[in-house]
């Protein structure tokens, strides 16, 4: 036996074991009541997963704000997950991916305005009861990565399970990258099965629900991701490059990235059939010199007619708050947008379906 085996086995697997025991207790008390739950008089959307890394859950979180606030006044409110501050926080110009968090950041610089405003806080009850004083106007608020955060009662669950990791072949951590038992997903309103490949059949779509065992209350939806074309970080420094079928196999590409799940972003890289090299990070990774010197030196390493540098947006917004970005890389670096397209079996669209649950939430629902 491997000594990783070994590992995982008598080690990491027991320690699992306790992790869900200590889960399943603390669901319990929020069924029993010992736990509460604060439930708030408008409506309230959680967008999470019960798996650690990456879910695609900014650009779904980024969908739902989107088509709300065609309709409502919309809170968004996260963690803040990686900043290097704590306690509440309304996200605004001055806030940085340090104090903030980078998906919020990121967002917010999407959708911030009139009709969407942001913050963060650990304590959501709290940061909602703060949002509400500040901002008397929101009829609707979004929580992002909040599926685990029990003492808000939310008015409509959505969560998102990978379509390469589903939980029905997963282990709780830290044997496996499950944060609460398969079982929690009976809590959701809506599942997403997120980045689909394009070519799946409709047969796939069904084993896929066959073995979640869903409720039939429960609504599932499939969803892939839609690479735009590339855009410059540094406008002033490069021009757009147009669509990635334009370059030749002979050019040259670095790809890097520092999300939960790297490999659907590289994946499609590749299949232009240029030559591209990747540079890992962390997820939530926030780049320094020693990050820069070491792209550099790499994309110094590159072949071919043209060298690029390809990065994730959310990447992209981590490297914009950085003053040691050099100059040398500027006119290079290009990061690629993404949305999200669901697809799937339901008769009625993802839009629908959560337009209905809102509606259904016996909240009073104020626009």
């Amino acid at each position: 036996m491997k000594p990783n085996k070994f590992v995982s086995r008598f080690l990491l697997y027991p320690a699992s074991r306790l992790y869900g025991a200590g889960v399943s207790m603390r669901n319990m008390m929020f069924k029993c009541g010992i736990l509460r739950q604060k439930k708030f008089d408008i409506p309230v959307i959680v967008v999470g997963n019960i798996a650690v890394g990456g879910t695609g859950k900014t650009p779904h979180a980024e969908y739902i704000i989107s088509l709300m606030r065609k309709r409502y006044n919309v809170g968004v409110l996260s963690r803040g997950y990686g900043r290097k501050t704590r306690g509440f926080r309304m996200v605004d110009d001055e806030s940085t991916p340090r104090t903030v968090g980078d998906e919020p950041y990121q967002m917010y610089h999407k959708y911030g305005g009139d009709k969407v405003v942001f913050a963060v806080c650990e304590d959501r009850v709290k940061g909602i009861e703060n949002m509400l004083q500040l901002h008397p106007e929101i009829s609707l608020f979004v929580l992002d990565d909040a599926f685990q955060h029990r003492y808000v009662k939310p008015s409509v669950a959505v969560v998102l399970m990978e379509y390469g990791r589903p939980i029905f072949d997963d282990s709780l951590l830290p044997f496996g990258r499950l944060r609460e038992p398969a079982e929690a997903m009976d809590r959701a309103d809506i599942v997403v099965v997120t980045k689909c490949p394009d070519d799946v059949k409709p047969l796939e779509f069904r084993m896929l629900k066959n073995n979640l065992k869903l409720f039939h209350y429960q609504k599932l939806f499939f969803s892939r991701f839609i690479y735009r074309d590339p855009v410059p970080l540094f406008s002033d420094s490069a021009s757009p490059l147009g669509a990635l079928k334009w370059l030749e196999k002979n050019d040259s590409i670095l790809a890097v990235c520092g999300i939960g799940n790297p490999r659907p972003f590289v994946e499609y890289l590749r299949s232009f059939g240029m030559r591209v090299k990747v540079c890992l990070f962390s997820d939530h990774h926030y780049y320094n010199a020693r990050d820069f010197k070491t792209i550099e030196q790499r994309f110094d390493k590159l072949s071919g007619e043209r060298k690029l540098i390809l990065t994730t947006e959310k990447d992209a917004v981590r490297m914009l708050s950085s003053r040691d970005f050099p100059e040398s890389l500027k006119p290079f670096i290009h990061f690629i947008p993404v949305e999200v397209n669901f697809v799937g079996l339901e008769d009625e669209s993802f839009d629908e379906t959560l337009n209905k649950l809102i509606r259904n939430s016996n909240v009073a629902v104020k626009k």
